[in-house]
């Protein structure tokens, strides 16, 4: 059966999922499980070489849905803003050799010692000024992605999908836009008409499933669940997003020890089935 047949065609496996795998053996593990689409993150494609993995991605028959991360543009020093310019810049640089046209954002938390959140998103915004036009020249959007508020602090200051967007929209759609992943947005009750927000003005780069479980682990960042082990409402979620005409790839992104502890293929077969059966 085809992929597209198996309504898997949207589908995108993101690399943290199966962080147990290299990247040829994620290029090998999705192709033999009949996906197409994967998402990948910036250390293991710096250590095997940028352009060969995207070389590699093309070879498999892959199409690289996002690279994951820019962003951290919080600094309030010149120098440490400096060199978060300079690696975004990078970043950008690497999304065209790995042949994406998505960067995603993780903003950066506040600074130590400071307290001022709408101090450090203006910074965020300053900071977007100079890298939306040179990832634009280079044919990649910027996908600005709001956590969760527990990383505000240490993290990511954007913890909404409204102030997300109140950042995107300084700038054209084609620019910049918003990530929508269920593990960061299920518990707002604004989600649904800043989801609408959104997708009007085509500012939904990327959207990503993973599911909210508890109790959260000590280390709260490897907490996300597999599909359809916590609460999260996947159709509900992906009706609001496509109800704005949103058609393009559905990206699984976990992090779970218990699934970097399995064997790899086992995790991307669980992945798909479990997509089936909660997300569409």
């Amino acid at each position: 059966m085809s992929t597209e047949a198996s309504g898997l065609s949207r589908l995108s496996v993101n690399q943290e999922t199966v962080r147990q795998w290299s990247l040829p053996q994620l290029a090998e593990g999705c192709a033999k499980a009949g996906l197409s689409q994967v998402g990948l993150w910036r250390a293991p494609v710096q250590e095997y070489g940028v352009e060969r993995a995207g070389q590699l991605m093309k070879d498999t028959g892959l199409t690289v849905t996002s690279l994951c991360r820019g962003g951290f543009l919080t600094a309030s020093d010149p120098a440490g803003r400096a060199r978060a310019l300079d690696d975004n810049r990078a970043a950008v640089d690497e999304a065209v050799g790995v042949n994406t046209d998505t960067l995603v954002l993780v903003s950066g938390g506040l600074p130590e010692g400071d307290k001022d959140l709408y101090g450090a998103r203006e910074r965020i915004a300053d900071a977007l000024a100079e890298l939306a036009p040179y990832a634009a020249e280079r044919g990649v959007r910027l996908a600005i992605e709001p956590l969760h508020p527990m990383f505000a602090s240490d993290r990511c200051v954007v913890s909404t999908l409204s102030q997300a967007l109140d950042i995107a929209e300084r700038f054209p759609a084609e620019q910049v836009g918003v990530v929508v992943d269920t593990y960061h947005v299920w518990w707002d009750d604004r989600a649904p008409e800043q989801i609408a927000r959104a997708g009007a003005a085509g500012r939904i780069h990327s959207f990503q499933l993973a599911d909210w479980i508890t109790p959260l682990p000590a280390g709260v960042l490897v907490g996300r669940g597999q599909l359809g082990d916590g609460s999260v409402d996947f159709r509900a979620i992906r009706r609001h997003v496509e109800a704005t005409g949103f058609d393009g790839p559905i990206e699984v992104e976990i992090f779970n020890e218990g699934l970097w502890a399995r064997d790899g293929g086992d995790v991307v077969a669980e992945v798909a089935a479990r997509y089936l059966e909660h997300a569409c």
